[in-house]
């Protein structure tokens, strides 16, 4: 029997994820290996922000009275770069929580992303595992960490396998890291430019130069200096700043690699007085639609950093990044007081009403620009339609379509090219753009020239079930109720068509007489002009794409459609007058307009056995 003492290093296997994380890293073939420095530096950051933050209630933390900061030792006799930092440490439980595993909802997206990337770099920041990273360019990382106040040190080391030791540190070691945390890299072959002053000084100045905390580049030989500017850039004034030093803020706050698309910066006074440094990404980062829909905005007061999940912005607004500086909250706001605090929640209406105002302005001045956001976001934004009543029309007008009219289209524009009698905007809803041009329903509006508005993504089925109007015309979908384009001329009034011959009450009785209780009710439709048959919804409830939305996720009973048939096409003529086939076409009539709702008829078999049955009977006359 093995009896080991308390100072043997403890082997424990890493989550399965964060193995499989090691692996991609640790045979990675990415050129923007530079990436790893600036994940230590931004998590040391976090270090030292949690450090201030937890020492406004218990200043014994900081005891010794030395500020916060950040070390990049590089040792070329050691071939090892190291990254300490003096603030809250870890202690072992720690240790093995945030370096063993990956509390993340989105690591399986990631992997499968940075798999398939070409160059995954771009994708480490935006997935929060950062730390994984520093396999890039190590064969081996050694981390020795106090937690503020504690007593003991603990060192985990792994070489990037299938997993990782920990033990308490040596004394050596111990004497050495006296509060925070200590990243020892065992640099591979081809990364030694990374113990080189002049690399290490160009990556943090790209990078981290915006880090509130100085970093100070430790050579072998001369003293130690600071190689950033630590400063709260969104407290200088926009006077001082260049549009390159905002880049380098929004890559440094937000850990992006892309450019801003918008850049929102100022200074709030009066009642309240804060600063607000905001960036509306030009890419989609991952976990957009993750069921917490949290936000990514940082809250600090007086410059000392709160929290980065304070709720600052609504839902709708999640994606963009930065920074709001308090100077009147106290110090001391506990995150469950953050969720009622009657000054902040001045500060997220006044914040959420500017950066709308200014999307609003981007979108008039620098279209492009906006088309970045929309293209990303606009899913995103059109949630608030639905849930923020106060800013709906706002955010109506910011909204942008494909119509069948063109793409980018506004409801301003919409509403300036209305046909002459038109009194309201419709829509069609859909889950593809070709379905959707191709459906029946659009089919009168187009003999009329009417614009229609074509929405695809999965929210349109929700926010347009409100019942809205845009400056006082009702959104009016093409798949519910009923549509009447009597009063709108047609473009060709040629093709004005004569009144049927077809008995209309007697095809409709056989209609519904075959379908039963398949559908609440049979009708003439004023949508269609060439297609025989379309499914519409009811003026009451929901629309014929929610209803689909709900049923998919079994959260509806579902309603029965209604049938729309075309009197002046030849299919339903003929259920008049070939009784023998009725039935048959009648089935037909619905089966197809299920088809081109993009749904399977009810009995797909049955349906190839009247399908044939037919065809048969015309090859036969």
């Amino acid at each position: 029997m093995t009896v080991t003492t308390d100072t043997a290093p403890e082997s424990q296997p890493f989550q399965a994820e964060v193995a499989e994380l090691l692996h991609l890293m640790v045979h990675s073939v990415y050129s923007e290996t530079d990436i790893f420095l600036r994940e230590l530096i931004s998590n040391a950051s976090d270090a030292c922000d949690k450090l201030r933050y937890e020492a406004i209630a218990a200043p014994e933390l900081i005891a010794d009275g030395a500020p916060p900061q950040i070390r990049v030792v590089p040792n070329k006799n050691a071939d090892t770069l190291s990254v300490v930092d003096s603030g809250i440490g870890m202690d072992r439980q720690e240790l093995i929580d945030n370096l063993g595993t990956i509390a993340r909802s989105g690591t399986k997206s990631f992997l499968s992303r940075l798999t398939e990337a070409k160059d995954g770099a771009g994708l480490i920041g935006q997935f929060g595992v950062g730390f994984y990273s520093a396999f890039m360019v190590a064969d081996r990382i050694v981390v020795l960490s106090r937690r503020a106040g504690a007593d003991q040190v603990w060192a985990w080391s792994s070489s990037g396998g299938s997993g990782f030791e920990i033990a308490p540190a040596s004394e050596e070691d111990a004497r050495r890291v006296t509060r925070g945390t200590e990243i020892v890299l065992h640099l591979k072959k081809d990364a030694a430019r990374y113990l080189e002053g002049y690399e290490i000084e160009r990556i943090v100045s790209a990078y981290s130069d915006n880090i509130q905390f100085p970093i100070f580049l430790v050579p072998e030989e001369g003293e130690p200096r600071q190689i950033n500017s630590a400063s709260a850039l969104w407290q200088r004034p926009k006077s001082e700043l260049t549009a390159d030093d905002y880049k380098q803020a929004y890559k440094s706050i937000a850990g992006a690699f892309d450019d801003p698309a918008m850049t929102l910066h100022y200074r709030a006074e009066g009642r309240q007085s804060y600063a607000v440094l905001l960036f509306a990404p030009s890419t989609k980062p991952f976990d957009l639609f993750e069921p917490q829909r949290k936000g990514k905005v940082k809250l600090y007061v007086r410059r000392v950093f709160i929290a980065d999940d304070a709720e600052l912005l609504p839902a709708y607004l999640r994606f963009i990044r930065g920074v709001i500086d308090s100077e009147d909250l106290p110090l001391n706001i506990s995150r469950e007081m953050l969720q009622n605090n009657p000054q902040l929640a001045q500060i997220r209406k006044a914040v959420t009403g500017r950066i709308i105002a200014e999307l609003e302005s981007l979108g008039e001045k620098e279209p492009e620009n906006f088309g970045k956001i929309w293209d990303a976001f606009g899913p995103v934004i059109k949630e608030g339609i639905y849930e923020d009543f106060e800013r709906r029309e706002k955010l109506l007008a910011l909204s942008r379509f494909t119509t069948t009219a063109g793409g980018k289209r506004s409801l301003k524009q919409y509403i300036a090219d209305l046909k002459p009698n038109q009194t309201e905007v419709y829509f069609l809803a859909g889950d593809s753009l070709e379905r959707l041009k191709s459906n029946p329903k659009l089919e009168s509006a187009a003999a009329r020239g009417i614009e229609v508005l074509l929405l695809t993504d999965p929210v349109d089925a929700f926010w347009t079930s409100a019942r809205l109007d845009f400056e006082g015309k009702p959104l009016k979908s093409l798949s519910q109720g009923d549509v009447d384009f009597g009063l709108i001329p047609r473009i060709d009034d040629s093709k004005q068509e004569a009144k049927p011959d077809t008995d209309e009450a007697a095809t409709i009785a056989v209609i519904k007489a075959t379908l039963g209780d398949r559908v609440l009710d049979v009708r003439v439709s004023q949508r269609l002009t060439s297609s025989a048959s379309c499914l519409v919804a009811g003026s009451h409830g929901p629309d014929r794409e929610l209803e689909r939305l709900l049923a998919q996720q079994n959260r509806g009973a579902g309603t029965k459609p209604i049938l729309e048939i075309n009197m002046h096409h030849p299919l339903v003529a003929a259920i008049s007058e070939t009784k023998d086939a009725a039935a048959d076409l009648a089935f037909l009539l619905l089966e197809q307009a299920q088809i081109l709702d993009g749904e399977l008829p009810e009995d797909p078999a049955a349906f190839a056995t009247r399908l044939n049955r037919l065809v048969l009977r015309g090859l036969s006359t």
